[in-house]
């Protein structure tokens, strides 16, 4: 019963050791993954959150800032706006 044990604690111990191989294999290649993915995604130019958001506000502004200037030249225009008179022809 003795040598039954020995065997089975070194199966017990080989298949431990074969389990944390594995796992440490997975952890490795979890790691090697996400550098890819990280190295992959930067060379995309993409944007921070915070610079999208900067920009983001600056287009409103933006677009307020563009809003008002066309009422007040609509305001311009249609105050200098003036009929223009008939029968008034300059002869040299």
């Amino acid at each position: 019963m003795q040598s039954q044990n020995r065997v089975l604690d070194d199966i017990v111990k080989m298949v431990n050791g074969a389990a944390g191989t594995f796992a440490g294999m997975g952890r490795e290649a979890e790691a090697s993954m996400r550098e890819k993915v990280r190295e992959w995604v930067g060379g995309m130019d993409f944007v921070s959150r915070e610079e999208f958001e900067a920009v983001k506000e600056m287009a409103i502004k933006a677009r307020e800032e563009n809003e008002e200037l066309k009422a007040r030249l609509d305001a311009m225009a249609s105050s200098k706006k003036a009929p223009a008179k008939k029968g008034t022809t300059k002869k040299s």
